[in-house]
């Protein structure tokens, strides 16, 4: 079951909370050494603490900063720590005031679940509320670190994730949702490691709930996370989990408002139909009526007419398609 809070960010696209960068006077992106900087936002606040800027030079972040910049660190350049023990103590950076020391602790969740899985294995009850946090942080370098420590995390304990999963892919879908570009392909990349990191039998089930979310584009991420699940079932496990309930999941998105959500539908529809034939033609033996258990009688029976109609639409052009290009 989704935690309350989960169920009440779920239907929240928070849109209105960003602001254009190049709207705001001095704040810019720029490129440096391939990898992604950005300008640090509300750059004139007042704050005791200092802030260090590209890994050197400290200021007051009280005084007018003109170009404070954050460097994004892809997870294969993030080096191993030569202090584990202090790294540990420094992870209570993560509940701090200060952005800079939150980013700081961000990076060192992701070293520690890279380099020291067994460490952190320990602390991720009390670690992934911390990250939940920085996703929902308005500022996008906190936002954007919080979203690649989730796809480290994703990748290194897989299904031991599973209790905990909720409250992160509710912030993921809705920052993959959004309109600032760099976010949301950084969410949509955390999106894909869940997929490939977490088994789909535990998987498929938490994201059901999404596909009917009342926001389309929510709705259409959760899709194209479902298409990319179902087929590391393999075929059995498809048997396993219902090729009924799965042909049901495709037919409802055959008619979502996006695109990417019926396109997603029709890629499940084409690889159920594939597995469909396949397991019917190893067990069926000829018989006076082959027909009985043939993929369209299989879906009106299954289906309402309309939406039968619509998947067999869908299936039987493909496959006539492959007809005609074979």
């Amino acid at each position: 079951m989704m935690s309350g809070n989960a169920l009440r960010d779920l239907n929240t696209l928070p849109t209105s909370e960003w602001k254009n960068d190049s709207s705001s006077k001095g704040n810019f992106m720029k490129p440096c050494n391939g990898n992604t900087i950005e300008n640090v936002e509300e750059q004139q606040k007042k704050s005791p603490a200092s802030v260090h800027i590209n890994g050197g030079e400290t200021v007051n972040a009280g005084a007018e900063v003109a170009n404070s910049e954050v460097e994004y660190i892809e997870s294969e350049n993030l080096s191993d720590l030569e202090d584990v023990d202090t790294c540990l103590e420094l992870l209570s950076g993560l509940n701090s005031k200060d952005w800079v020391l939150v980013v700081e602790a961000l990076n060192n969740v992701r070293r520690l679940s890279i380099f020291h899985k067994e460490v952190m294995h320990m602390m991720l009850g009390d670690v992934i509320p911390l990250v939940v946090k920085s996703l929902k942080n308005p500022r996008s370098a906190v936002c954007k670190t919080a979203i690649m420590t989730s796809a480290d995390i994703f990748s290194a304990y897989n299904d031991d994730l599973i209790d905990s999963l909720d409250p992160l892919l509710v912030q993921l879908l809705l920052k993959s949702s959004q309109d600032k570009r760099f976010v949301c392909e950084a969410a949509e990349r955390a999106l894909e490691a869940m997929t490939t990191s977490v088994s789909p039998m535990s998987l498929l089930p938490k994201l059901q709930p999404y596909l009917k979310n009342r926001n389309p584009r929510i709705r259409a991420k959760a899709s194209m996370c479902f298409c990319r699940s179902v087929p590391r079932l393999g075929v059995e496990g498809i048997k396993e989990y219902g090729i009924d309930k799965l042909i049901q999941v495709a037919a409802s998105q055959l008619s979502d408002q996006l695109p990417e959500s019926r396109e997603a539908a029709r890629t499940l529809l084409l690889e159920l139909q594939t597995v469909y034939v396949k397991s019917h033609d190893l067990t069926t033996t000829v018989s006076e009526h082959p027909e009985m258990g043939s993929w369209e009688n299989f879906c009106q029976s299954k289906l309402s007419p309309l939406s039968a109609q619509a998947v067999l639409r869908v299936t039987n052009i493909a496959g006539e398609g492959l007809v005609i290009g074979s």
